[in-house]
């Protein structure tokens, strides 16, 4: 994409040379406000001045992002991350069925990084706010010694009686999805092919020919605020709802757990791309276990009352992959042949700090998985 091109810019000015306040200053010169009905004061006091819209509820979520734990400087574009620190975040209103007003942003920050390394950053936060009209109304900056640490805090609203919770589901409810999946984490494990090339022979060129769409989807992923829109239009409220960033499966286990209920996928419905299944074909990995366990494809998974069926059944944009059964019943996929498989969520593990391609003891793109009936 265009805004995202590197233009080169003016050269390295250390930290320490402009100090706390000045990086403040730099990073946050004329912000826009979009929501100036409720955003009564953003940058620039002890505080922002906020002010919910009459009749809703106040929707807050937070996500911590560490250096060499959930993004690599090795092939992570500074304005791609900034983008996605933000991003992610709005992802989480939108599986409330809400909107995002505002954000806060808090950076800790080694003197390895310069004063145009966080400027580029934080074009990829402000390209992202002006995206989806979210105002960026505060935050903080400390010094680091450990690399770039990123807090974002996202602060948004819904009308009480519209806010879907993870804990709604009822037995024979729709299974839905948003978009495809897997191609995020297809996408990663290019990113990490090309850096052990690069690592061991520096004077080779990355080779990403025709994997543009699944590298967006790791390094940029867009937040489905749409889909709330679209629910909206088409007079829907789910029933239970959350957003995949862990693996289908671990969401799934979420709305189970949640929900007090089962649920049956069935694997022929689980929408997966085409250039992402060339990407994962390379790796020789199956669809489903991209799916089920890679993540961070941000759409969303929700349940919805068989009564609204007419009303989504033409929809591009919604895919039924299962329903909802008694929890007596577990959590399964069911192939087009064969037995039915247990859904276990093998995604990404925080404190373990590995995703699921690290988890083989290979390391070498997960076919050692325990997923090893989905493997080739």
């Amino acid at each position: 994409m265009e805004e995202f091109e590197n233009k080169g810019g003016p050269g390295r000015t250390e930290l320490e040379k402009i100090g706390e306040f000045g990086l403040i200053e730099r990073l946050t010169r004329d912000l826009p406000l979009y929501h100036k009905e409720h955003t009564l004061k953003g940058v620039g006091d002890d505080a922002a001045v906020l002010r919910i819209p009459e009749g809703h509820v106040q929707l807050v979520s937070k996500d911590l992002l560490m250096e060499g734990v959930h993004f690599d400087m090795t092939y992570c574009p500074l304005k791609h991350l900034g983008y996605k620190a933000i991003a992610v975040n709005l992802s989480d209103i939108a599986a409330m069925n809400g909107k995002p007003l505002q954000v806060l942003v808090g950076i800790g920050v080694s003197n390895r990084y310069s004063l145009e390394a966080l400027e580029e950053l934080y074009s990829g936060m402000r390209l992202c706010c002006e995206r989806y009209g979210v105002d960026l109304v505060g935050g903080d900056t400390v010094s680091s010694r450990s690399g770039l640490a990123i807090s974002v805090t996202v602060l948004g609203s819904a009308p009480e009686e519209n806010v879907c919770y993870r804990s709604g589901a009822k037995e024979n409810d729709l299974l839905c999805v948003s978009g495809d999946l897997g191609g995020a984490y297809a996408g990663l494990l290019l990113l990490e092919r090309e850096k052990r090339e690069f690592l061991a022979n520096p004077a080779v060129q990355p080779d990403f020919k025709d994997f543009s769409y699944v590298l967006e989807r790791q390094l940029k992923p867009e937040p489905r605020l749409d889909m709330v829109e679209l629910l909206a239009r088409l007079g829907v409220k789910p029933t239970s709802m959350i957003d995949v960033s862990d693996g289908l499966a671990s969401e799934i286990l979420h709305l189970s757990k949640d929900s007090g209920c089962g649920f049956m996928l069935y694997q022929s419905k689980i929408p997966v791309d085409a250039e992402t299944c060339k990407a994962l074909d390379m790796f020789k990995i199956l669809p489903e276990v991209a799916a089920l366990s890679g993540g961070e494809d941000y759409e969303l998974l929700f349940t919805v009352s068989q009564a609204d069926y007419p009303k989504i059944k033409d929809s591009r944009e919604i895919r039924i992959i299962g329903h909802a059964v008694e929890a007596a019943q577990g959590n399964y996929m069911v192939p087009e042949q064969g037995t039915l498989i247990p859904l276990s969520a093998q995604g990404w593990q925080a404190f373990a700090n590995r995703r699921p391609e690290e988890a083989g003891e290979n390391g070498e793109g997960g076919e050692d998985r325990e997923a090893g009936s989905f493997s080739e």
